[in-house]
């Protein structure tokens, strides 16, 4: 749950879950179109299929039907049928070439029995014969029958064969049968492009699908379009299949391209939700980082910097950084005010002491000032009380001295002052002081001249190395660059300030 710890996180999360969300919607929803896009394409062109095979089916059994009644309407095949069935055959065999792919020919005489036959399924002719399609053309009655063979379903025409017009005698029937086979189904799918079967009475009789026809029919791979062939009790369908897999190649390509621009836009999404979380919280984390500072020192003067060379001004972080600024100079300048006023405070609970400290070499002075007054004073006895008032002058002048600089705000000598050689003369002036431990030094070359008052922070390193020696333990002054700020460290290893001392210090 760290990434919801911190604005930029959130920012980022939302801005990457926006993104992912609204490319997978888009890539859904165009996936879903161009699929039933596709699907509908199958559905058109399948559609397309069956009317062209029913169109060549049509074609062909018009051609065969015109063809057998021309054949029917010779006189000498009138005159054979009524005579000899010898004669019969030899006309039929010699009619084949007129019908070059008929698989069955087949003439009756009046009384529905076979008299000859040509083709080479000449076993059909026995089933024809008692077919009612020859029943119905005994009658006078054209009739397109089915018949189902092991390699396929034979398709026939019977024709009557009569003579008159008006009243006309039927001498016998004449059927011409083509198959329906597999070399077919070929010639079909050449056309069509689509996959065909025939089917009659449940049974598949011809296929251009090398494996199982009813496995393919069974499973979700291919679009079947069914196309009745005959009467419904034949139960004879055209089958028109059109592959799935083949057909939604296109598709799948399209998807997979679809998902790749899909991938790509989630990641530059994310690349560009983290470049504008890292732009919108990085000044922010600029001012955080001042104020973790505050928090961890207590020092309530800093000032928040926001860095330079970004790619776009943040209005509202400036607006706020200077806001920030703005108070924590207010606050420096209250704690300018405050350290002001307990300074007069202290000044006013020191009076009795500071009193008493000028009383002091005031009654020494009132004191030699009486010895002056002596008539058998000796120059002697006079130098030494001159000196005495002398001593006690400048002790009084240092009293004020210190008590005005304790009232009034300090004013700074500032000069450019090598800080490493500031160092080591304080160091030296420390161990001078009296006994404790060492001073060492770790000073940074790279800390050159800065700009302050020399002598107070001399005293201020002075003063304090003394503490620290007279604490115990090994004492280390050190300088150190940061950027462009020079750190000043004293370290020791003593027993440190009392607890109850340290909102004193």
């Amino acid at each position: 749950m760290r990434l919801l710890a911190s604005l930029r996180g959130r920012i980022f999360l939302a801005s990457a879950l926006l993104a992912v969300l609204t490319c997978g919607v888009a890539l859904f929803v165009v996936n879903r179109r161009v699929t039933n896009e596709g699907e509908r394409s199958i559905q058109r062109e399948i559609l397309v299929s069956g009317a062209i095979i029913d169109q060549l089916r049509t074609t062909r059994t018009e051609t065969y039907t015109i063809t057998a009644r021309l054949i029917a309407d010779s006189p000498t095949l009138k005159a054979a049928v009524t005579t000899d069935a010898a004669t019969v055959q030899k006309l039929i065999q010699s009619y084949g070439p007129a019908l070059n792919s008929a698989n069955l020919l087949l003439v009756t005489d009046a009384g529905g029995a076979a008299m000859a036959t040509s083709g080479d399924d000449a076993s059909a002719a026995g089933l024809l014969a008692g077919q009612p399609a020859v029943k119905n053309a005994l009658a006078g009655r054209e009739t397109v029958s089915l018949l189902a063979r092991p390699n396929g379903i034979l398709q026939v025409v019977t024709v009557p064969i009569s003579v008159g017009l008006t009243q006309p005698q039927i001498l016998g029937t004449l059927s011409a049968g083509f198959l329906m086979n597999d070399a077919l189904v070929a010639q079909l799918k050449e056309i069509t492009g689509s996959d065909v079967a025939f089917r009659m009475n449940g049974r598949v009789l011809a296929t251009t699908l090398s494996k199982d026809t009813d496995a393919a029919l069974a499973s979700n791979d291919y679009a079947v379009l069914e196309r009745p062939m005959g009467p419904p009790d034949t139960r004879a369908v055209a089958l028109i299949l059109r592959s799935r897999a083949e057909q939604l190649q296109s598709v799948r390509a399209i998807q997979t391209a679809l998902a790749v621009t899909a991938i790509v836009a989630v990641a530059l999404a994310i690349l560009l939700s983290f470049a504008v979380a890292s732009t919108v919280t990085r000044p922010l984390a600029g001012i955080t980082g001042v104020m973790r500072e505050m928090a961890t020192t207590g020092d309530l003067t800093r000032k928040i910097t926001l860095g330079e060379g970004r790619l776009w001004r943040d209005e509202d972080a400036e607006l706020l950084a200077t806001t920030f600024n703005t108070l924590t100079e207010s606050v420096a300048r209250f704690q300018r005010e405050m350290s002001q006023r307990e300074r007069l405070l202290s000044l006013g609970r020191l009076s009795t002491v500071i009193a008493h400290e000028v009383r002091n070499p005031l009654m020494i002075i009132k004191g030699s000032l009486h010895a002056l007054r002596q008539k058998d004073l000796t120059d002697t006895a006079m130098r030494e009380v001159a000196h005495d008032i002398d001593e006690e002058v400048e002790r009084l002048n240092r009293i004020v001295n210190e008590v005005l600089d304790f009232a009034r705000p300090i004013k700074f000598d500032l000069a450019a002052t090598d800080l490493n050689a500031l160092c080591r003369d304080s160091a030296a002036a420390s161990q001078a002081a009296g006994p404790g431990g060492a001073v060492a030094l770790d000073l940074d070359p790279a800390a050159g001249a800065v700009m302050t008052d020399a002598e107070r922070l001399r005293i201020a390193l002075v003063n304090m190395l003394v503490n620290a020696r007279h604490a115990g333990g090994d004492v280390t002054l050190s300088t150190r660059m940061n950027g462009e700020h020079v750190n000043i460290v004293i370290a020791d290893t003593g027993r440190g300030i009392d607890p109850e001392h340290l909102s004193h210090v």
